[in-house]
């Protein structure tokens, strides 16, 4: 795990350390540069295999270049393989069998890894630079290219930039909370989207982009619902193991939740000796799920380490917060997730988490409304759309208003885009569709499986990825999740829904195959999720802060901002008992970065 930086602009050497220096906790165990003329190469890393200084970066073969961040877990595979057919190593490390597996395949090598990845690959004979983003865009890369011009980084912070807001990216984040890719916050900055390839020829000042992955070709399966149990549990057994490759020390997250608690029993199973598993827990009883986490390393008979939080503990890592995440990111679990790491980087270097299980196998809330909502699309529009207008939807109580909202909507697709895009722009003076992920929800035509690929391939890779990523890389901690091996997201899209989602049952065939370890009594507790006391907060830790930043003055340097609408939530929230929190807080975030942006430049 590490931060890479490429550029064709030749820097002086002081500059581009300057530059690596503000990722530096992404990679603190070597600071590699190599400057040829034009071309600048940077690298942070953090060592994890082979951790002699033969595999620091960057590293060269031939006519080749590699600045690579992120972990092959199939590279013994891959070696063996390339050593079959005559390639000699000098190393132990999977930096080398990602640089020759791709002299020796091109581009073909990304149908042969499997791992969290990004790198950039120059070949000196073509003068081109080949980049690369893994399948589910675990790992990071941002890149600016003009004019044949090509600089590129894991983190958005040492790029050089105009400056430029991009209003469209700013419509997307109002709307999500995130900035999706391949949007950054900068109109001359842009991210390298999950699944894809670039080629930058630097002579001839052109750039292509390819898709190597997607979901659309994993196809449905008949299998009978034993054998897909069996099959799955011997892909996950298989996941967690090539994640449990390390020469540092390794652990695992555990929470309340099934998803860490599978990850968990499995690497107990796999190892010889007590697994280290960690949790955080909450004075807040409302957010605390540490006590499960207890009951389940008791089953598995981990050595466990719980770590009780204090509100006034997470509200000093705000600060930390917005120097983290270099780009406006309002998801605020990230807060409790920074606390997280930190704790567990005096024990683990390496930690294995549950990420990923709710979005393959229908755990999240919104599936179970999908799923409710589905049975109103069955009465024709031309019948609905009238009676939005007769029936009292008052009566219902508060969710009356969305349905009769839900009444007029044409399709269910509406619905589903709506969970993810919010279904008003409530934010925005004047909205403009801007959102590139449109075509993923006709891959299927089940609606829970729209939904799912659309969690894919937008909240996962822009939101959930990057809170982890973020918060593990600030206290030099890579995190590695089973669920996230592109082979569990095919298996699971290529099951029928009832095994996953079987009446009220959401992940079913996971809580099945958890039952191998763990009693269902144990673990069929109400989750309580990663979250904070932001309603709490902004009516009283955060008050004076927040009112600073939400000022007409600071508000109006956010452009398309509907600053009438944000202000009379932000006075009900304040004075009704009203919740609006999740809105102050995006909006909170944006002005902040903004402010703080103006003053860095």
């Amino acid at each position: 795990m590490c931060g890479i930086y490429f550029s064709n602009y030749l820097f002086s050497e002081s500059k581009i350390k300057k530059k690596l220096d503000q990722i530096a906790n992404r990679g603190p165990d070597f600071q590699g540069i190599l400057i040829k003329d034009p071309n600048c190469f940077g690298h942070n890393r953090l060592a994890i295999i082979d951790l002699d200084k033969r595999s620091n970066q960057p590293m060269q073969f031939d006519q080749y270049t590699i600045v690579f961040n992120g972990e092959i877990y199939n590279y013994l595979d891959v070696k063996k393989e390339l050593e079959s057919r005559g390639v000699h190593f000098n190393t132990t490390s999977d930096t080398e069998v990602l640089l020759k597996g791709y002299a020796f395949w091109g581009e073909k090598v990304l149908d042969r890894i499997n791992g969290m990845f990004a790198f950039a690959i120059y070949n000196e004979k073509e003068d081109q630079v080949f980049v690369a983003r893994d399948r589910l865009g675990v790992k990071p890369l941002y890149y600016r290219w003009k004019e044949g011009t090509l600089e590129l980084c894991s983190q958005l912070g040492p790029l050089e930039t105009n400056g430029t807001l991009d209003v469209k990216a700013i419509n997307a984040y109002l709307k999500t909370g995130y900035i999706p890719s391949p949007m950054s916050i900068y109109t001359d900055i842009k991210k390298l989207q999950s699944g894809t390839f670039a080629v930058f020829d630097l002579t001839n000042k052109s750039k292509t982009l390819s898709i190597y992955w997607d979901l659309e070709k994993v196809a449905p399966r008949n299998i009978p619902y034993q054998q897909a149990k069996e099959e799955l549990k011997e892909l996950l057994e298989d996941a967690v193991k090539i994640r449990l490759q390390a020469d540092v020390p390794y652990g695992c997250f555990l929470s309340g939740g099934i998803d860490s608690a599978l990850v968990s029993s499995l690497a107990s199973k796999i190892l010889e000796k007590p697994l280290n598993t960690f949790t955080v827990g909450f004075e807040n009883k409302a957010y605390d799920e540490s006590q499960v986490a207890q009951q389940f390393s008791d089953i598995l008979k981990t050595k466990h380490k719980t770590t009780i939080c204090k509100e006034k503990d997470l509200l000093a890592l705000i600060d930390d917060f917005f120097k983290v995440y270099d780009e406006p990111f309002s998801d605020s679990s990230a807060i409790p997730s920074l606390l997280l790491n930190k704790v567990t980087k005096s024990h683990a270097t390496v930690v294995l988490s549950g990420d990923g299980g709710d979005e393959s196998f229908f755990g999240y809330n919104h599936f179970k409304w999908i799923k409710k909502v589905k049975l109103f699309f069955y009465i024709p529009y031309f019948v609905r759309y009238p009676l939005s207008f007769l029936i009292p939807f008052q009566w219902i109580g508060k969710r009356g208003a969305s349905i009769k909202n839900i009444f007029r909507m044409k399709k269910l697709s509406v619905f589903i885009r709506g969970v993810f895009y919010g279904f008003d722009s409530i934010l925005i003076k004047d909205d403009h569709r801007t959102d590139s992920y449109e075509r993923h929800l006709s891959f299927a035509k089940n609606p829970l499986q729209k939904a799912a690929d659309l969690n894919i391939k937008l909240w996962l890779e822009n939101d959930s990825n990057v809170k982890v990523d973020r918060a593990s890389m600030a206290y030099s901690v890579e995190v590695r999740s089973p669920f996230l091996d592109y082979r569990i997201v095919e298996f699971a899209r290529k099951l029928p829904i009832d095994f996953r989602f079987q009446g009220l049952k959401r992940k079913r065939i996971l809580r099945d195959i958890l039952a191998d370890f763990i009693p269902e009594k144990i673990f069929d507790q109400p989750k309580k999720g990663f979250a904070i006391p932001l309603a709490q907060w902004i009516r009283k830790e955060l008050k004076e802060e927040i009112s600073f930043y939400m000022t007409k003055e600071m508000l109006a340097k956010i452009p398309n901002l509907n600053i009438d609408k944000i202000k009379r939530m932000l006075i009900l929230h304040m004075t009704k008992n009203v919740d609006y929190s999740k809105y102050i807080w995006r909006v909170y975030i944006l002005s902040k970065w903004i402010h703080l942006e103006k003053i860095n430049k």
